[in-house]
């Protein structure tokens, strides 16, 4: 799996030299590099014989729009569902009139018609709004293009599967084949925390973004991984349980959650290979709590800041279970 998350890597790397190149002064979405997100880059999978690695893809607005990041109804708001607002900003000014740029609020549409690209809300959008069915088949056109001009063409073969909120294909050279999911998603300030195309419920509109911690899970996990004794086996329980309770109901985020808790509540000493049944027996005692409580608190976390490869984060509502956080941690991790 480590080299599946290395292949991918590089991957998206020569993507991201072509997304330059064939983006350069368009009015699509600028795309940042991608970041590996989810199981296979927390170092562990639900399912070893059928790993998705999926990257996220931060996407800022091209010249002469701007992003605004909208809740929708009390229903949304507790969902956490985000709308993405595009707005047209003027670029009458110098600088940008320097690089024949028309402005979209300024010049006549039949002048922009003629001698301009459509906006972005012409293109990707619904309303005022970002669509993620139209962005994700736009990420779909874009890998189709490219492809071709990579090296991995050469050796590997590309199989697109049909997009909906996220761009998906398969790569296969005849022994190895790997199953890549590009996410894409706005950030929320300078955090961690995005609104992304994944979408937590079946059925949501087009111009719904879920908010998204996977970058900050992500960050945790390699926190944890780097605190951690060689005979750690946190990902093991992980993994284990998540296998144990395929088919009863519970989704693998909700034991990921669960798991997340006990890792801020219980030190990494006691995470070792004779602690594996005793951490089990928490694992399914916290999954009873939650049932009988009919609730489970999400693992929010919070960047206060962050750098390339750090996030100070802060963990809220924590799953204590009679357990107090150890005053030392203080519900803050330093990467």
């Amino acid at each position: 799996m480590e080299g599946g998350c290395m292949w991918t890597r590089t991957l998206m790397e020569h993507f991201a030299i072509y997304f330059r190149r064939v983006l350069s002064n368009s009015f699509y979405p600028v795309l940042q590099g991608a970041i590996g997100v989810g199981s296979a880059f927390e170092g562990w999978s639900p399912r070893e014989q059928d790993v998705v690695y999926q990257v996220l893809i931060p996407m800022t607005p091209p010249r002469g729009h701007s992003f605004h990041l909208e809740l929708g109804t009390a229903w949304q708001r507790r969902l956490r569902n985000f709308h993405i607002r595009v707005q047209q900003e003027c670029t009458c000014t110098s600088e940008q009139q320097g690089e024949h740029m028309l402005c979209f609020l300024h010049h006549p549409e039949e002048e922009l018609r003629r001698h301009q690209d459509p906006s972005l809300l012409h293109t990707l959008g619904t309303g005022s709004y970002l669509d993620v069915e139209k962005t994700a088949r736009w990420f779909y056109q874009l890998v189709r293009a490219i492809w071709p001009a990579l090296l991995e063409s050469h050796r590997w073969h590309l199989v697109l599967l049909p997009p909906r909120r996220s761009c998906q294909f398969k790569v296969t050279n005849g022994r190895e084949s790997y199953r890549i999911e590009i996410l894409f998603g706005v950030r929320q300030g300078n955090s961690d925390v995005f609104v992304s195309c994944q979408p937590r419920q079946a059925h949501a509109s087009s111009t719904i973004w879920p908010e998204s911690y996977a970058v900050a899970e992500m960050k945790f996990f390699r926190y944890i991984a780097r605190q951690a004794p060689p005979d750690s086996l946190h990902l093991k329980c992980l993994q284990f349980f998540t296998h144990l309770q395929l088919g009863l109901g519970f989704s693998t985020y909700t034991i990921k959650t669960i798991v997340m808790h006990l890792l801020s509540i219980l030190p990494a000493s006691q995470w070792r290979r004779r602690h594996f049944v005793s951490r089990l027996m928490d694992i399914s005692e916290s999954l009873r709590v939650c049932v009988e409580r009919r609730r489970l608190n999400h693992f929010i976390v919070f960047p206060l800041y962050t750098t390339k490869d750090c996030v100070r984060i802060k963990v809220v509502d924590s799953l204590s279970l009679g357990r107090e956080t150890p005053q030392s941690l203080g519900n803050v991790w330093d990467c």
